[in-house]
């Protein structure tokens, strides 16, 4: 396997390892505090960087499927991060969040991790 691919699915499992902490807190505790904007914000910046190394090494590769499972999960980190820091910069911190972000973000999270085991797949096949 090439170690590029190795390398954008290391920084992916991180991704996937924030996002899901930054989900969970924000789910259990529905409030937008530290922990919530720090996981969110490096799981978005995660996927952002593999995203990157994908189009810089495999320039052809965001074309194809695993490009575009790539991009979709990245908008829709991208739509629940910017919402969670507009309900920070808003209300300030440690404040309530609304039951639509809460089920954004659940269902966010939800499809990410599809999108996630979809490229493991995809990758396994290559």
């Amino acid at each position: 396997m090439d170690p590029i691919i190795l390398v954008i699915s290391f920084i992916m499992t991180l991704a996937f390892l924030s996002f899901g902490v930054g989900t969970v807190t924000l789910e259990r505790f529905r409030i937008i505090g530290t922990l919530v904007l720090v996981f969110l914000s490096m799981g978005f910046l995660f996927n952002a960087t593999a995203l990157l190394v994908m189009i810089l090494f495999f320039p052809s590769s965001l074309f194809s499927t695993n490009g575009l499972i790539m991009f979709s999960s990245f908008t829709i980190m991208l739509v629940d991060t910017v919402w969670a820091w507009g309900r920070y910069l808003k209300n300030g911190i440690d404040s309530r969040v609304s039951l639509a972000l809460v089920r954004y973000t659940q269902i966010a999270f939800f499809v990410w991790v599809i999108n996630f085991l979809w490229g493991i797949v995809l990758l396994i096949w290559i």
